[in-house]
Parts: C-alpha cells; sequence; structure tokens
C-alpha cells in the first residue's frame, strides 16, 4: 500500500489528524504512547485510530516490549527525521 492520500486526511476529525501528526513524526507508537504524547483521553485515542484504521491508513503489529500491546505506524510513511 502507498502513502495515505492526504485529502482523505484533510476530511479526518480534529483527534485522527493530531494522531495521524503524531505517527508520522514519531510512530510507530502504542496507544498508551499516543495517548501520552497527544493529551487525548483514552476514548478519543481509541476512536482516532478506528477513524484511521477505517481508512487503511494504519498499519498494527506486536510491540515486542510487551506483548499486550500493540505498535500503530501509517502505513507507507516511516518518521520524519529530527
Amino acid at each position: 500500500m502507498g502513502p495515505p492520500d492526504l485529502y482523505v486526511v484533510e476530511y479526518l476529525p480534529p483527534s485522527a489528524k493530531l494522531v495521524f501528526n503524531v505517527l508520522a513524526s514519531d510512530g510507530p507508537l502504542t496507544q498508551k504512547d499516543l495517548i501520552s504524547m497527544t493529551d487525548l483521553p483514552p476514548r478519543t485515542v481509541r476512536y482516532a485510530l478506528d477513524k484511521l484504521k477505517g481508512e487503511d491508513m494504519l498499519e498494527e503489529r506486536f510491540c515486542f516490549r510487551d506483548a499486550r500491546q500493540i505498535l500503530y505506524s501509517l502505513n507507507g510513511i516511516s518518521p520524519v527525521s529530527k
């Protein structure tokens, strides 16, 4: 899959845009990391992740540090170097 369509990103809810931008700059991250970095409530982060999943923009894989958690990253986008 190629990079996410920025036209679609434009029409996402604000919480999903924020999660998208954090994943684009710092991903892959766990849900716990996203909650901490965005200061959004857990329910809002789950909603944002569901919206991104619905647009097929997310890639999920198990976190090796803690197998109970999932690492989220954007399909076709690697984190921006700082």
